[in-house]
């Protein structure tokens, strides 16, 4: 096997708030973490705090991006709309990290898995829209959100297609899986160049992926991070991996380099 195969791509992982960072509150975070070393990439914590300049030279470093969750809501005046009562506040820092990270990885064609938030930023980044409230704004018997133990929900989720068909495919041999669910807010809108590749029984977009390049990009709307030992969590961790690893170049003695 070739040093490239054997190569632990470098994976940058933002902070799902400034608050958690600052309280090194780990606990949500570091299933990340935990996914990103089990699928063989080497995790790479992003500050929120960091200066434009070396979040950008931290950004250079590295061979792939998960956009994380958070409990924090994208801000909508960024979607053209005002805010609605039941949406959390926006938080500035990781808005702006997220973006930073997003350019680089788009740029330099570096694979990218966002999640929940993470996909819902990613699509408000090509321009698209988001439900900023699913219990209040649509009719559906489904429920997206934790429960009030702080229990995940679960519910089916149909596959449209794209790399995450195929994901799907090597992992169970499915276009339908059940999925954990924590958000209430939705991709409704997809924006520029943004396929939707998964929805809930109820419509409600589960997945996205960005067809504007040959780039590795996918976003998806439950969390495969808290999903330890699932199929399809798990081989969406290995495929960004995989994805990573290809594109790590080898310096002239053959060794990894990134």
């Amino acid at each position: 096997m070739s040093e490239k195969e054997t190569s632990r791509p470098r994976v940058g992982v933002p902070w799902r708030t400034v608050a958690e960072e600052s309280a090194n509150k780990r606990g949500a975070y570091e299933h990340y973490l935990k996914s990103i070393r089990e699928a063989g990439g080497e995790p790479v914590e992003v500050s929120l705090r960091l200066p434009t300049d070396q979040l950008q030279q931290l950004a250079r470093s590295l061979d792939a991006v998960v956009l994380t969750g958070s409990p924090a809501d994208v801000d909508p005046q960024r979607f053209g709309s005002a805010r609605h009562p039941a949406a959390a506040k926006p938080d500035p820092d990781r808005e702006r990290t997220d973006e930073a990270l997003l350019e680089y990885a788009l740029g330099a064609g570096k694979p990218l898995l966002a999640i929940c938030y993470g996909a819902q930023l990613l699509n408000v980044h090509f321009g698209g829209t988001l439900l900023q409230d699913i219990p209040s704004e649509i009719q559906t018997t489904i429920d997206h959100d934790q429960d009030e133990d702080g229990n995940d929900g679960r519910h089916a989720v149909r596959i449209e297609g794209g790399h995450l068909a195929e994901v799907a495919g090597q992992a169970h041999g499915g276009g339908e899986a059940q999925v954990n669910s924590s958000h209430h807010q939705a991709i409704l809108q997809p924006g520029r160049g943004l396929r939707v590749t998964a929805r809930a029984p109820d419509g409600v977009v589960e997945a996205i992926e960005w067809e504007g390049g040959p780039d590795w990009v996918v976003g998806v709307q439950w969390h495969p991070e808290r999903m330890h030992g699932d199929a399809l969590a798990d081989a969406l961790f290995r495929r960004l991996v995989s994805e990573a690893r290809t594109g790590v170049p080898l310096g002239g003695d053959g060794s990894a380099t990134s």
